[in-house]
């Protein structure tokens, strides 16, 4: 039985109940129920339907509810590991590339530069390693197919960071959920978690605060944390690949993003204007 009908029945049944009984009531019963036993008797009686049939209605509607928030939490999660692997797959793309670049430079290397090249490929070597664990480590955790709601997610976003990094994470989020259509959550998200793996790897952070505001017609986040920074433009460098990736999901979807240092301050914005 569908949605639509459930609904559909549980408006009509009770009108028909009253409807069908006063008939019957005043066509056949009227001369052994009175007026006023008849009247006390068409409450009870749409009670007793309502108990029988509607409240079996309603069990199902929550139930179909039910099942379409699992459907849209393991739609959700599948989308998110989808984008994962694309990232994962394009960060170790380009990684092994630079890796052959630094490895052809090597071949004709003199001597005096060899030991910085070493060096240089040793250091490229490890942050490819350390990005590719921390994606399989992010791969095999369970899909999450609870009813949590999506803020939830975010929190536990915040939480999991601060429990496994050790740094301190403020959370201020009032960004209605029906703003974001489903791919939106998914790619907000994991830009969300992007940028606090950054902060992780690379900005020696003590705290981090992630704000997220309802705006007129959009929305806007902003992830701030008080961390050494960055030089020159961080979304062309050559090794940062998550925020090229950042980046370019931002475009995609007509947000605006920006990167920038102030007030001894690294602050990262993500917004989506009214079009």
């Amino acid at each position: 039985m569908s949605y639509r009908t459930i609904k559909f029945l549980i408006l009509v049944i009770p009108t028909l109940t009253i409807g069908i009984w006063e008939f019957v009531r005043h066509k056949y019963l009227l001369p052994y129920i009175s007026m006023e036993l008849g009247n006390w008797l068409a409450p009870l009686l749409v009670f007793l339907v309502s108990i029988t049939l509607l409240l079996k209605l309603f069990n199902r509607m929550e139930e179909l509810q039910r099942q379409l928030r699992q459907e849209q939490a393991a739609k959700a999660a599948l989308e998110e590991r989808e984008a994962m692997a694309k990232e994962l797959h394009d960060g170790i793309a380009q990684s092994l590339f630079l890796l052959s670049v630094k490895v052809d430079r090597m071949k004709y290397a003199e001597q005096t530069e060899y030991a910085a090249h070493c060096s240089s490929l040793r250091k490229t070597v490890q942050e490819i390693n350390e990005y590719v664990r921390q994606a399989i480590s992010r791969l095999r955790q369970p899909a999450q197919t609870t009813d949590l709601a999506w803020g939830d997610s975010i929190r536990n976003l915040a939480g999991h960071f601060k429990q496994e990094s050790g740094i301190e994470v403020e959370l201020r989020w009032s960004i209605p959920e029906e703003l974001l259509a489903a791919k939106e959550k998914v790619e907000l998200y994991s830009s969300l978690q992007e940028g606090l793996h950054n902060i992780r790897k690379h900005a020696a952070a003590e705290q981090v605060c992630i704000l997220g505001d309802e705006q007129p017609g959009g929305w806007k986040v902003r992830m701030t944390d008080n961390g050494c920074g960055y030089s020159g433009d961080p979304f062309k460098h050559p090794q940062r690949f998550g925020l090229q990736i950042m980046k370019e999901r931002a475009q995609r979807f007509g947000w605006d993003i920006q990167l920038e240092r102030r007030h001894g301050q690294t602050i990262l914005t993500i917004e989506k204007r009214k079009g």
